[in-house]
């Protein structure tokens, strides 16, 4: 896979340092391995689910946080002493896998159940951030005759 050298824009471009680590973090995602296994959903227009099948971890193993937009799953996998496998198929590796949210994208809530964890993300718009109809105040020309008038 090739890469991208952004340098030259962080001469020119002021402002966007966000959107160029986002790029660069997709750089990087698109190289790394593909443990665990993921699947994202929306729901509607304002609600997400990510789903990761962690077979073998306990909820006690994995660590869910969110720090400045970005998702951060780790799973933390103990050995059992005194095992001994003729075979393994079973994955029972360390992990860490990161997901950067948009802007207003809270965590709702996380449950496990069957090897599977799933992640509830929901978008919040505050309130001074929503749309908001503006009256226009203005004079009425001379040569335009009303015929009503109601008060806003």
């Amino acid at each position: 896979m090739r890469t991208v050298d952004f340098s030259p824009l962080f001469r020119s471009a002021i402002g966007f340092d966000r959107l160029f680590d986002l790029a660069e973090a997709a750089q990087r995602a698109a190289s790394e391995e593909t443990y665990p296994p993921y699947n994202i959903e929306r729901l509607d227009e304002n609600r997400f689910q990510i789903s990761v099948a962690l077979a073998g971890f306990s909820p006690d193993e994995i660590v869910l946080t969110v720090e400045q937009n970005v998702l951060t799953l780790e799973g933390h996998k103990s050995e059992k002493e005194g095992k001994t496998f003729l075979h393994r198929g079973i994955s029972a590796r360390n992990f860490k896998r990161q997901f950067t949210l948009a802007d207003h994208l809270e965590v709702k809530g996380a449950s496990f159940e069957n090897g599977l964890l799933v992640i509830d993300l929901q978008r919040e718009i505050p309130e001074a951030m929503m749309p908001r109809r503006i009256a226009i105040n203005g004079v009425v020309p001379s040569n335009v005759t009303q015929i009503e008038s109601k008060a806003a």
